[in-house]
Protein backbone atom coordinates (compact mmCIF):
# COMPACT_ATOMS: atom_id res chain seq x y z
CA UNK A 1 0.00 0.00 0.00
CA UNK A 2 3.32 1.88 0.09
CA UNK A 3 3.11 4.80 -2.56
CA UNK A 4 -0.38 6.50 -2.41
CA UNK A 5 -0.59 9.96 -1.39
CA UNK A 6 -3.50 11.20 0.33
CA UNK A 7 -5.51 12.45 -3.01
CA UNK A 8 -5.11 8.69 -4.33
CA UNK A 9 -7.46 7.47 -1.71
CA UNK A 10 -6.78 4.21 -0.43
CA UNK A 11 -9.96 2.55 -1.50
CA UNK A 12 -8.85 -0.96 -2.01
CA UNK A 13 -11.79 -2.54 -3.82
CA UNK A 14 -15.21 -1.14 -5.53
CA UNK A 15 -17.34 -3.10 -7.43
CA UNK A 16 -19.89 -2.65 -9.91
CA UNK A 17 -22.27 0.21 -11.86
CA UNK A 18 -23.14 -0.47 -15.29
CA UNK A 19 -25.82 0.69 -17.63
CA UNK A 20 -28.30 -0.90 -19.79
CA UNK A 21 -27.89 -0.43 -23.78
CA UNK A 22 -30.49 1.75 -25.03
CA UNK A 23 -32.00 -0.78 -28.06
CA UNK A 24 -31.08 -3.67 -26.61
CA UNK A 25 -32.97 -6.31 -25.42
CA UNK A 26 -36.53 -6.38 -25.00
CA UNK A 27 -35.94 -3.08 -21.62
CA UNK A 28 -39.16 -1.16 -21.29
CA UNK A 29 -38.40 2.33 -19.88
CA UNK A 30 -40.85 4.45 -17.90
CA UNK A 31 -41.11 8.38 -19.05
CA UNK A 32 -39.13 11.02 -16.25
CA UNK A 33 -41.04 12.14 -14.06
CA UNK A 34 -42.40 15.79 -14.61
CA UNK A 35 -40.45 17.32 -11.90
CA UNK A 36 -37.22 15.87 -13.01
CA UNK A 37 -35.84 19.15 -14.04
CA UNK A 38 -35.09 18.92 -10.06
CA UNK A 39 -37.59 20.57 -8.99
CA UNK A 40 -40.12 19.45 -6.48
CA UNK A 41 -40.33 19.57 -2.09
CA UNK A 42 -37.54 20.47 -0.65
CA UNK A 43 -36.22 18.41 2.41
CA UNK A 44 -34.21 20.02 5.60
CA UNK A 45 -32.27 22.56 4.69
CA UNK A 46 -32.45 22.37 0.71
CA UNK A 47 -29.66 19.98 0.27
CA UNK A 48 -32.19 17.37 -1.06
CA UNK A 49 -35.69 17.37 -2.71
CA UNK A 50 -38.15 14.82 -3.44
CA UNK A 51 -38.65 15.29 -7.27
CA UNK A 52 -40.73 11.83 -7.74
CA UNK A 53 -40.06 9.14 -9.39
CA UNK A 54 -36.25 8.86 -10.55
CA UNK A 55 -36.14 9.14 -14.78
CA UNK A 56 -34.64 6.68 -17.11
CA UNK A 57 -35.29 3.35 -14.77
CA UNK A 58 -36.57 0.40 -16.55
CA UNK A 59 -39.50 -1.99 -15.95
CA UNK A 60 -37.90 -5.32 -14.70
CA UNK A 61 -39.26 -8.33 -16.97
CA UNK A 62 -40.02 -11.73 -16.06
CA UNK A 63 -38.31 -14.21 -17.49
CA UNK A 64 -40.95 -16.41 -19.95
CA UNK A 65 -40.05 -20.15 -19.14
CA UNK A 66 -37.29 -21.25 -20.83
CA UNK A 67 -35.82 -17.63 -21.90
CA UNK A 68 -32.16 -17.21 -21.53
CA UNK A 69 -31.39 -14.27 -18.79
CA UNK A 70 -29.63 -11.42 -20.32
CA UNK A 71 -26.13 -10.50 -19.04
CA UNK A 72 -26.06 -8.30 -16.13
CA UNK A 73 -22.77 -6.12 -15.79
CA UNK A 74 -22.65 -3.21 -13.05
CA UNK A 75 -19.99 -1.28 -13.11
CA UNK A 76 -19.60 0.74 -9.89
CA UNK A 77 -17.60 3.58 -8.28
CA UNK A 78 -15.60 3.67 -4.69
CA UNK A 79 -16.11 6.97 -3.29
CA UNK A 80 -17.23 9.02 -6.26
CA UNK A 81 -15.60 12.72 -5.81
CA UNK A 82 -15.54 14.89 -8.64
CA UNK A 83 -12.19 16.45 -9.04
CA UNK A 84 -10.02 18.19 -11.15
CA UNK A 85 -9.09 15.07 -13.29
CA UNK A 86 -12.86 15.33 -14.80
CA UNK A 87 -13.59 11.42 -14.53
CA UNK A 88 -16.67 11.53 -13.03
CA UNK A 89 -18.19 13.43 -16.05
CA UNK A 90 -16.06 11.51 -18.51
CA UNK A 91 -17.68 8.00 -17.28
CA UNK A 92 -21.00 10.07 -16.96
CA UNK A 93 -20.68 10.95 -20.82
CA UNK A 94 -19.59 7.47 -21.48
CA UNK A 95 -23.13 5.82 -19.67
CA UNK A 96 -24.61 8.11 -21.96
CA UNK A 97 -23.23 7.19 -24.74
CA UNK A 98 -24.72 3.68 -24.37
CA UNK A 99 -27.85 4.11 -22.30
CA UNK A 100 -26.00 2.69 -19.57
CA UNK A 101 -26.62 3.06 -15.88
CA UNK A 102 -24.23 2.58 -12.88
CA UNK A 103 -23.87 3.07 -9.24
CA UNK A 104 -22.13 5.41 -7.52
CA UNK A 105 -21.01 4.52 -4.06
CA UNK A 106 -20.41 8.46 -2.33
CA UNK A 107 -18.57 8.75 0.44
CA UNK A 108 -20.35 10.63 2.78
CA UNK A 109 -17.50 13.20 4.02
CA UNK A 110 -17.20 14.07 0.32
CA UNK A 111 -20.13 16.35 1.15
CA UNK A 112 -18.52 17.66 4.16
CA UNK A 113 -15.98 20.24 3.87
CA UNK A 114 -12.36 20.24 5.29
CA UNK A 115 -12.61 23.24 7.79
CA UNK A 116 -16.30 21.53 8.72
CA UNK A 117 -14.10 17.50 9.36
CA UNK A 118 -15.05 18.07 13.50
CA UNK A 119 -18.33 17.31 12.55
CA UNK A 120 -17.60 13.92 11.95
CA UNK A 121 -16.79 11.57 14.91
CA UNK A 122 -16.24 8.31 13.47
CA UNK A 123 -16.65 5.29 15.46
CA UNK A 124 -13.70 4.14 17.39
CA UNK A 125 -11.61 6.82 16.13
CA UNK A 126 -11.23 10.52 16.89
CA UNK A 127 -12.85 13.23 15.99
CA UNK A 128 -12.04 14.55 12.73
CA UNK A 129 -10.18 11.39 11.56
CA UNK A 130 -10.22 10.04 8.38
CA UNK A 131 -7.93 7.64 6.10
CA UNK A 132 -9.50 9.33 2.72
CA UNK A 133 -9.02 13.07 2.55
CA UNK A 134 -11.59 16.27 3.33
CA UNK A 135 -12.19 17.47 0.11
CA UNK A 136 -12.85 21.78 -0.30
CA UNK A 137 -16.06 23.59 -0.40
CA UNK A 138 -15.45 23.93 -4.34
CA UNK A 139 -14.68 20.35 -4.51
CA UNK A 140 -18.03 19.39 -2.29
CA UNK A 141 -20.19 21.49 -4.77
CA UNK A 142 -18.62 20.36 -7.28
CA UNK A 143 -19.00 17.04 -6.00
CA UNK A 144 -23.00 17.72 -5.71
CA UNK A 145 -23.27 19.26 -8.76
CA UNK A 146 -22.32 15.69 -10.74
CA UNK A 147 -24.13 13.56 -8.54
CA UNK A 148 -27.28 15.73 -8.97
CA UNK A 149 -26.33 15.13 -12.69
CA UNK A 150 -25.71 11.24 -12.63
CA UNK A 151 -29.09 10.66 -10.57
CA UNK A 152 -30.82 12.48 -13.12
CA UNK A 153 -29.01 10.22 -15.72
CA UNK A 154 -30.69 7.14 -13.96
CA UNK A 155 -27.51 6.09 -11.95
CA UNK A 156 -27.52 5.01 -8.25
CA UNK A 157 -26.42 6.60 -5.81
CA UNK A 158 -25.32 4.34 -2.80
CA UNK A 159 -22.40 5.11 -0.01
CA UNK A 160 -19.43 4.26 0.54
CA UNK A 161 -19.59 4.93 4.05
CA UNK A 162 -17.25 8.04 5.61
CA UNK A 163 -13.75 7.65 7.09
CA UNK A 164 -12.26 4.22 4.56
CA UNK A 165 -10.50 3.05 8.20
CA UNK A 166 -9.61 -0.25 7.03
CA UNK A 167 -6.32 -2.94 8.59
CA UNK A 168 -6.17 -4.01 12.32
CA UNK A 169 -7.77 -0.75 14.35
CA UNK A 170 -10.35 -0.82 11.37
CA UNK A 171 -14.16 -1.23 10.38
CA UNK A 172 -13.78 -4.87 10.68
CA UNK A 173 -14.00 -4.00 14.45
CA UNK A 174 -16.89 -2.78 13.90
CA UNK A 175 -20.40 -3.65 15.85
CA UNK A 176 -23.87 -3.30 14.45
CA UNK A 177 -24.13 -0.37 16.78
CA UNK A 178 -21.47 0.98 15.20
CA UNK A 179 -21.98 0.90 11.05
CA UNK A 180 -25.35 2.49 12.30
CA UNK A 181 -23.52 5.46 13.42
CA UNK A 182 -21.26 5.28 10.88
CA UNK A 183 -24.47 5.28 8.39
CA UNK A 184 -26.70 8.04 9.83
CA UNK A 185 -23.48 10.28 9.71
CA UNK A 186 -23.13 9.91 6.03
CA UNK A 187 -26.90 10.35 5.44
CA UNK A 188 -26.42 13.64 7.53
CA UNK A 189 -23.59 15.35 5.58
CA UNK A 190 -25.41 14.50 2.03
CA UNK A 191 -28.58 15.82 3.70
CA UNK A 192 -26.71 19.11 4.98
CA UNK A 193 -24.29 19.90 1.83
CA UNK A 194 -25.64 22.96 1.89
CA UNK A 195 -25.48 24.16 5.10
CA UNK A 196 -21.36 22.89 5.66
CA UNK A 197 -20.92 24.92 2.20
CA UNK A 198 -22.44 28.26 3.13
CA UNK A 199 -25.11 27.47 0.29
CA UNK A 200 -28.37 27.36 1.84
CA UNK A 201 -30.97 30.14 0.39
CA UNK A 202 -29.42 30.06 -2.76
CA UNK A 203 -31.89 29.22 -5.40
CA UNK A 204 -28.81 29.25 -8.21
CA UNK A 205 -27.92 26.17 -6.38
CA UNK A 206 -29.91 23.53 -7.17
CA UNK A 207 -30.61 20.09 -4.69
CA UNK A 208 -29.42 16.68 -4.87
CA UNK A 209 -33.06 15.78 -6.20
CA UNK A 210 -33.78 12.58 -4.47
CA UNK A 211 -34.54 11.63 -0.70
CA UNK A 212 -31.70 10.02 0.43
CA UNK A 213 -33.43 8.54 3.09
CA UNK A 214 -35.04 6.50 0.25
CA UNK A 215 -32.15 6.49 -2.20
CA UNK A 216 -30.11 4.38 -0.17
CA UNK A 217 -30.55 1.05 -0.42
CA UNK A 218 -26.94 -0.41 -0.91
CA UNK A 219 -23.34 0.26 -0.24
CA UNK A 220 -19.35 -0.85 -0.19
CA UNK A 221 -17.60 -1.14 2.47
CA UNK A 222 -14.05 0.21 2.50
CA UNK A 223 -11.66 -2.54 1.78
CA UNK A 224 -14.37 -5.02 1.46
CA UNK A 225 -14.48 -5.27 5.25
CA UNK A 226 -16.82 -5.25 8.11
CA UNK A 227 -19.20 -7.14 6.58
CA UNK A 228 -20.28 -9.19 8.88
CA UNK A 229 -21.22 -6.31 11.49
CA UNK A 230 -22.48 -4.05 8.72
CA UNK A 231 -25.19 -7.06 7.33
CA UNK A 232 -27.74 -6.41 10.36
CA UNK A 233 -27.83 -3.13 10.81
CA UNK A 234 -28.32 -2.81 6.79
CA UNK A 235 -31.29 -5.04 7.31
CA UNK A 236 -32.41 -3.37 9.85
CA UNK A 237 -32.66 0.05 7.45
CA UNK A 238 -34.42 -2.05 4.82
CA UNK A 239 -31.78 -2.13 2.55
CA UNK A 240 -31.64 -4.18 -0.59
CA UNK A 241 -28.46 -5.40 -0.62
CA UNK A 242 -24.81 -5.14 0.09
CA UNK A 243 -21.35 -5.02 -2.42
CA UNK A 244 -19.25 -5.53 0.15
CA UNK A 245 -17.99 -9.42 0.08
CA UNK A 246 -14.50 -9.84 -1.17
CA UNK A 247 -13.42 -12.88 -3.67
CA UNK A 248 -16.76 -13.90 -5.04
CA UNK A 249 -17.03 -16.45 -7.92
CA UNK A 250 -19.36 -15.39 -10.83
CA UNK A 251 -22.51 -17.34 -9.86
CA UNK A 252 -26.07 -15.77 -9.51
CA UNK A 253 -25.90 -13.64 -6.70
CA UNK A 254 -27.72 -14.83 -2.93
CA UNK A 255 -29.28 -13.58 -0.14
CA UNK A 256 -27.89 -13.09 3.25
CA UNK A 257 -30.10 -12.10 6.12
CA UNK A 258 -32.44 -10.64 3.08
CA UNK A 259 -30.16 -8.63 1.28
CA UNK A 260 -28.67 -9.60 -1.89
CA UNK A 261 -24.74 -9.95 -1.74
CA UNK A 262 -23.07 -8.58 -4.65
CA UNK A 263 -19.46 -9.94 -3.94
CA UNK A 264 -16.09 -8.10 -5.79
CA UNK A 265 -15.64 -11.23 -8.12
CA UNK A 266 -12.53 -12.89 -9.28
CA UNK A 267 -11.59 -13.16 -13.41
CA UNK A 268 -9.13 -14.74 -15.25
CA UNK A 269 -5.94 -13.05 -15.15
CA UNK A 270 -3.45 -14.76 -16.98
CA UNK A 271 -0.98 -11.84 -16.81
CA UNK A 272 -0.33 -12.41 -13.20
CA UNK A 273 3.35 -12.30 -12.79
CA UNK A 274 4.58 -16.08 -11.34
CA UNK A 275 3.84 -16.92 -8.01
CA UNK A 276 0.59 -14.57 -8.00
CA UNK A 277 -2.55 -16.54 -8.50
CA UNK A 278 -4.02 -16.59 -12.04
CA UNK A 279 -6.94 -14.60 -11.50
CA UNK A 280 -7.80 -10.90 -9.90
CA UNK A 281 -10.65 -9.30 -8.42
CA UNK A 282 -12.17 -7.34 -11.19
CA UNK A 283 -11.25 -3.91 -9.55
CA UNK A 284 -8.54 -1.45 -10.86
CA UNK A 285 -6.70 -0.94 -7.46
CA UNK A 286 -6.59 -5.04 -7.72
CA UNK A 287 -5.36 -5.41 -10.96
CA UNK A 288 -3.01 -2.71 -10.76
CA UNK A 289 -1.88 -4.54 -7.30
CA UNK A 290 -1.34 -7.44 -9.78
CA UNK A 291 1.15 -5.82 -12.13
CA UNK A 292 3.16 -3.34 -9.67
CA UNK A 293 2.55 -4.24 -5.98
CA UNK A 294 0.54 -0.98 -5.51
CA UNK A 295 2.87 1.11 -7.21
CA UNK A 296 0.36 3.93 -8.83
CA UNK A 297 3.86 5.76 -10.56
CA UNK A 298 5.56 2.57 -12.16
CA UNK A 299 7.65 2.37 -15.20
CA UNK A 300 5.55 4.10 -18.57
CA UNK A 301 7.23 1.80 -20.64
CA UNK A 302 4.71 -0.81 -19.56
CA UNK A 303 1.14 1.42 -19.89
CA UNK A 304 0.24 0.26 -22.90
CA UNK A 305 1.17 -4.01 -21.56
CA UNK A 306 -0.84 -2.66 -18.27
CA UNK A 307 -3.62 -1.60 -19.95
CA UNK A 308 -4.34 -4.42 -22.44
CA UNK A 309 -3.57 -6.78 -19.35
CA UNK A 310 -6.74 -5.07 -17.32
CA UNK A 311 -9.18 -4.05 -20.28
CA UNK A 312 -8.75 -8.05 -21.40
CA UNK A 313 -9.54 -9.13 -17.37
CA UNK A 314 -12.24 -7.41 -17.66
CA UNK A 315 -13.68 -9.28 -20.84
CA UNK A 316 -12.09 -12.44 -19.97
CA UNK A 317 -14.74 -12.23 -16.68
CA UNK A 318 -17.18 -11.19 -19.21
CA UNK A 319 -16.59 -13.26 -22.00
CA UNK A 320 -16.73 -16.87 -19.47
CA UNK A 321 -20.07 -15.55 -17.84
CA UNK A 322 -21.58 -14.80 -21.08
CA UNK A 323 -20.75 -17.43 -23.28
CA UNK A 324 -21.86 -20.01 -19.92
CA UNK A 325 -24.47 -19.34 -16.53
CA UNK A 326 -25.01 -15.66 -17.59
CA UNK A 327 -23.93 -14.89 -13.69
CA UNK A 328 -24.33 -11.09 -13.23
CA UNK A 329 -20.36 -9.61 -13.77
CA UNK A 330 -19.45 -7.12 -11.18
CA UNK A 331 -16.42 -4.62 -11.96
CA UNK A 332 -15.41 -2.37 -9.50
CA UNK A 333 -13.66 1.31 -9.85
CA UNK A 334 -11.82 4.47 -8.38
CA UNK A 335 -11.75 7.81 -10.37
CA UNK A 336 -8.28 7.89 -10.04
CA UNK A 337 -5.04 8.57 -12.38
CA UNK A 338 -2.83 5.21 -12.01
CA UNK A 339 0.17 4.88 -13.94
CA UNK A 340 -1.11 7.56 -15.84
CA UNK A 341 -4.78 6.82 -15.95
CA UNK A 342 -4.49 3.43 -17.76
CA UNK A 343 -7.13 1.75 -15.77
CA UNK A 344 -9.85 4.30 -16.98
CA UNK A 345 -8.73 3.94 -20.00
CA UNK A 346 -8.78 -0.17 -19.89
CA UNK A 347 -12.67 -0.11 -18.21
CA UNK A 348 -13.72 2.07 -21.63
CA UNK A 349 -12.49 -0.06 -23.93
CA UNK A 350 -13.77 -2.72 -22.12
CA UNK A 351 -17.61 -1.20 -21.59
CA UNK A 352 -17.55 0.01 -24.86
CA UNK A 353 -17.05 -3.75 -26.21
CA UNK A 354 -19.22 -5.39 -24.20
CA UNK A 355 -21.72 -2.70 -24.48
CA UNK A 356 -22.35 -3.83 -27.92
CA UNK A 357 -22.77 -7.67 -27.36
CA UNK A 358 -26.89 -8.69 -27.69
CA UNK A 359 -28.84 -9.19 -25.03
CA UNK A 360 -26.51 -7.76 -22.46
CA UNK A 361 -27.66 -5.43 -19.63
CA UNK A 362 -25.46 -2.42 -18.46
CA UNK A 363 -27.08 -1.64 -15.06
CA UNK A 364 -26.84 -0.36 -11.83
CA UNK A 365 -27.14 -2.32 -8.54
CA UNK A 366 -30.78 -0.74 -7.76
CA UNK A 367 -31.47 -2.16 -11.19
CA UNK A 368 -30.32 -5.89 -10.80
CA UNK A 369 -32.34 -5.73 -7.47
CA UNK A 370 -35.34 -5.11 -9.23
CA UNK A 371 -34.97 -7.57 -11.83
CA UNK A 372 -34.38 -9.89 -9.10
CA UNK A 373 -37.41 -9.21 -7.14
CA UNK A 374 -39.49 -9.89 -10.29
CA UNK A 375 -38.49 -13.17 -11.28
CA UNK A 376 -39.90 -16.32 -9.96
CA UNK A 377 -37.55 -17.55 -7.01
CA UNK A 378 -37.90 -21.26 -8.72
CA UNK A 379 -35.93 -19.60 -11.81
CA UNK A 380 -33.46 -18.12 -9.46
CA UNK A 381 -32.92 -21.01 -7.75
CA UNK A 382 -31.93 -23.19 -11.10
CA UNK A 383 -29.94 -20.58 -12.33
CA UNK A 384 -28.15 -21.19 -8.75
CA UNK A 385 -27.13 -24.06 -9.45
CA UNK A 386 -24.85 -23.42 -12.31
CA UNK A 387 -21.07 -23.24 -11.37
CA UNK A 388 -18.74 -20.45 -12.52
CA UNK A 389 -18.25 -21.02 -16.47
CA UNK A 390 -20.62 -23.85 -16.66
CA UNK A 391 -23.41 -23.39 -19.13
CA UNK A 392 -26.83 -25.13 -18.70
CA UNK A 393 -26.29 -28.67 -19.59
CA UNK A 394 -29.32 -29.14 -21.55
CA UNK A 395 -29.71 -25.30 -22.66
CA UNK A 396 -31.73 -23.11 -20.99
CA UNK A 397 -35.40 -24.37 -22.40
CA UNK A 398 -34.67 -27.52 -19.85
CA UNK A 399 -32.97 -25.92 -16.74
CA UNK A 400 -36.35 -22.93 -16.93
CA UNK A 401 -38.71 -24.82 -18.26
CA UNK A 402 -41.94 -24.87 -16.42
Amino acid sequence: MSGLSRREFLEYASVAVLGIGLGRGLTVYDPPAESSDGTGRLIGDGSTADTGPQPHQPVPQRLEPGQAPPQFVVFSWDGAANLETGLFPRFRSLAAEYGAAMTFFLSGIYALPDEHRMQYAPPRHPVGASDITFLSTAEVVATMSEVRAAWLDGHEIGTHFNGHFCGDNGVSLWTPADWADEIAQAKRFVQTWKTTTGLTGRPDVAPLPFDYERELIGGRTPCLQGQEGLLPTAAALGWKYDASSPGGVQVWPDQRLGLWNFPLQAVPFPAAPAGKARHALAMDYNIMYKQTNGDTDGDPGMYPTWRAQARDAYLAGFQRAYTTNRAPLFIGNHFEQWNGGIYMDALEEALRQIAEQPDVRLVSFRQLVAWLEAQDPTTLARLRTLSPGQPPPDGWRTLLAP
